[in-house]
């Protein structure tokens, strides 16, 4: 066990609110910005674990679509909230499993002593990208931002195990293709514009999640000799509607994982740390619970990543 634990953690969503079909999505608006939101989870979480920026070691954004393409979206948060500080600023993503690859991968510099506090956020502003032509992806999405601040610590808790894969045969089912150097900006035009947005193909992921997620949950509870009963929580990416299908295809009951699509929506990057932070919060998830984060990313990428809190 890697030995860590959560000390502080904030939450900022935009102040503006679209219903569709009794679902609620959260939409930046006016003056909002991804960087606004992010700084004020950053924040938040400082003041929650009573700390200021200076006892942080390191600062990671783990966001699917960073502010802009060059510097790293966490030197730009870094300018915000700790300029004047030689902080070390990262970014780690692997889109919207970006804090379970975080939190698995700092844990362990964490654990060897590199850093003995570390503030990670996540923020997404989806809404930027999508196309209305696509009403399942236009009506899933919200924008928000989460951060957590995570420390060393001598208690028997943080980090059990953690798992990632990734199939490429989805590659291309989840994808933004203009704006880089694979369709760079020049190429924009009210023709090519569609390429410059979000383009999902959900029953094509929906397919291979299915077909390749239970095998690898498998996998994971043999590596730590354990059945999906001795999970007290599962907190899932809350990818879509379609969640529940895939608890239920894994053997987890309902009032075992964190559902909140209907509320929320799917936050990208945020969407993970989003429902860890409310089951914390409404006491879902208590001291010595054994909980496990669960997640797939455009890739097709997916995180395992279990915890004792």
């Amino acid at each position: 066990m890697r030995k860590i634990q959560f000390t502080g953690y904030g939450v900022e969503l935009p102040r503006n609110t679209v219903d569709f079909d009794g679902q609620t999505r959260y939409r930046i608006s006016g003056g909002e910005k991804q960087i606004s939101l992010t700084v004020s989870a950053c924040e938040k979480a400082l003041e929650n674990a009573n700390i200021t920026v200076n006892d942080i070691d390191c600062i990671v954004s783990a966001s699917a679509v960073g502010i802009q393409p060059i510097p790293c979206m966490a030197a730009l948060i870094h300018e915000k909230i700790a300029k004047g500080t030689s902080i070390p600023a990262l970014d780690i993503n692997t889109t919207c499993t970006s804090f379970m690859t975080a939190l698995d991968t700092m844990s362990y510099l964490l654990e060897a002593g590199r850093y003995k506090r570390v503030l990670i956020f996540s923020c997404d502003v989806a809404s930027r990208a999508l196309n209305p032509k696509q009403k399942e992806s236009f009506q899933l999405f919200s924008d928000g931002a989460v951060a957590f601040i995570i420390e060393k610590t001598d208690k028997e808790i943080g980090v059990i195990d953690a798992m990632q894969k990734t199939w490429s045969e989805g590659a291309h089912s989840t994808e933004i293709r203009g704006g880089l150097s694979n369709l760079h900006p020049e190429n924009y035009s009210e023709e090519t514009k569609e390429e410059f947005m979000f383009d999902m193909n959900g029953k094509t992921v929906l397919s291979l999640s299915m077909k390749k997620i239970p095998e690898m949950m498998k996998e994971f509870l043999e590596n730590n000799d354990m059945k999906i009963s001795d999970i007290d929580m599962v907190v899932p990416h809350q990818a879509s509607v379609a969640m529940p299908i895939v608890m239920e295809k894994l053997g987890v009951p309902e009032d075992r994982f964190i559902n909140e699509v209907k509320e929320f929506g799917n936050m990208v990057s945020a969407s993970v740390p989003l429902a860890l932070a409310h089951g914390l919060e409404n006491r879902k998830i208590k001291n010595g619970d054994t909980i496990l984060l669960i997640g797939t990313a455009a890739g097709l990428t997916t995180n395992l990543l279990l915890i004792r809190v």
